[in-house]
Order: structure tokens, then sequence, then C-alpha cells
């Protein structure tokens, strides 16, 4: 089973139905509702942000640290990916970083 992080931009998008971004983010959220990634909580999880993942996060020394502790935490919370529609801001996430798109196809394939 493979485990993704979503940024909060994805989930945003299925929940305001905002547009362009919508579709492609509904298909990664339908994808983790099929099992095609690790799915606890019903449909997600909540990766812990917690004194270990805040140290992680300011040993990234980005500018921006709200990015640093996504990347921190989906480290931490073992993921193999995180979703976002801003790829450029994860850049030397020691997580694999897909748009939501490519997350789609990736989930479709086998591991």
């Amino acid at each position: 089973m493979k485990r993704v992080l979503l940024d909060v931009n994805v989930v945003l998008d299925v929940l305001l139905d905002r547009a362009p971004f919508a579709d492609a983010s509904s298909a990664v959220w339908a994808a983790i509702e099929q099992g095609e990634a690790e799915a606890l909580l019903s449909v997600f999880d909540v990766a812990a942000v917690d004194g270990p993942v805040l140290n992680a996060a300011l040993a990234l020394k980005w500018t921006d640290f709200e990015d640093a502790v996504t990347a921190a935490g989906a480290r931490r919370a073992k993921c193999d990916a995180i979703v976002t529609r801003n790829p450029h801001d994860f850049k030397g996430s020691p997580v694999r970083v897909l748009t939501p798109s490519e997350a789609v196809a990736w989930l479709a394939a086998p591991r």
C-alpha cells in the first residue's frame, strides 16, 4: 500500500471545488478511497507535528517553514510521496513530490 501526504491545497481543491484544480485533486482523493493508497480514519490519517518534526523542518533551512513542516511530517509518517499543486515549493524534499495529476497515475501503477 502506498502512503501519501496530501498538501492542504489539494484537500481544499476538492472541498471547495476550486477550478481548474478540483478534477485532478478529486481523482487523487478517489484513488485513496478505492484503496490505491493507505487510508486511515476512513479516508485520511493525520501526520504528527511534534518536536522532532519541527526540528527536522528547521534543519531543512527552507524559507517557507510550513512547507518544511509538511515535508518533515511526511518523512516521519513514512510517506512514499507528498501530493501538492506546488511541487516547486518542495525542492530538496526528503520525500518524493508529485502533482495531483502525476499522483493519479502513480497510485494506479503496481508497486
